[in-house]
């Protein structure tokens, strides 16, 4: 009987243990350099709430987390593609991923900033 109780604890912890999926990304192709994309994705993201938590110009990349409930966290990875770049927006609230659609309004208002909207 204790083996039981034994083999089922150790079966509830290693569910317990299983790693969150990866959020799955929303990305689009902006004719515009690196550089002004990820500059304006900060202001961007700081004129939303977002507080910027880390920013590595030579990486491409921007962390930044929703001062205000609910408290979504958002990285941006922005790579040259030409003479164009290419950014990826992720979403996760709670160490959860989030439907990458709730992004578009971000990566609408960034084509605006850029005077890349349609």
């Amino acid at each position: 009987m204790s083996r039981f109780v034994t083999l089922l604890l150790a079966l509830l912890l290693a569910g317990c243990a299983a790693t969150a999926p990866a959020p799955e990304p929303r990305e689009l192709s902006l004719a515009a350099t690196p550089d002004d994309v990820l500059q304006e994705t900060v202001d961007l993201l700081m004129e939303e709430g977002y507080v910027i938590r880390h920013a590595d110009v030579e990486l491409g990349r921007v962390e930044a987390a929703l001062a205000r409930w609910p408290g979504y966290r958002v990285r941006a990875e922005v790579t040259p593609e030409g003479e164009a770049a290419r950014i990826s927006l992720t979403a996760t609230r709670g160490g959860r991923p989030l439907s990458p659609y709730l992004l578009d309004r971000l990566l609408a208002a960034l084509q605006t900033r850029l005077g890349l909207a349609p």
